[in-house]
């Protein structure tokens, strides 16, 4: 698979965590992330692999119905694409032990993903947590 190829396959993950449609994003996960995927990101999850990259959507979709993923910028070389990310939403569920608050919240994240044959197997992420909490008044300014 070419780099492009690649880069339009994580625009189009990071689109149907942007649509919101639960049916949409199971039917994305299912065709481009490997069942077995490794998440570099530290989860607090006893799932692993595409079980838990779905268990992380679907808490984060409960907690912030509206929220949408901008791609700021990409990047792509060999089997690797990086995207650079702005996620939009509204607390309107459970976060982290944390009741809904109403709140609008914008945060970054950077995420890596490696490819082979079409589907991401592999992913890093370095997501700002810091800023939502204190965004959702968890942490003082």
């Amino acid at each position: 698979m070419s780099a492009a190829r690649n880069k339009e396959i994580l625009r189009r993950f990071h689109a149907a965590i942007s649509s919101g449609d639960e049916q949409v994003i199971a039917k994305t996960i299912d065709e481009v992330i490997d069942p077995d995927v490794l998440i570099g990101t530290p989860l607090p999850l006893g799932k692993t692999g595409r079980e838990a990259l779905n268990e992380v959507l679907v808490t984060l979709h409960r907690a912030f119905p509206d929220l949408r993923v901008e791609v700021e910028d990409v990047i792509a070389e060999e089997d690797r694409v990086v995207t650079r990310n702005t996620c939009t939403g509204t607390h309107l569920g459970d976060y982290m032990g944390l009741p809904p608050t109403g709140k609008s919240v914008s945060y970054k994240e950077v995420i890596i993903a490696r490819f082979t044959n079409g589907r991401i197997v592999q992913t890093w992420a370095v997501v700002d947590v810091f800023s939502l909490m204190r965004q959702l008044g968890a942490i003082a300014s």
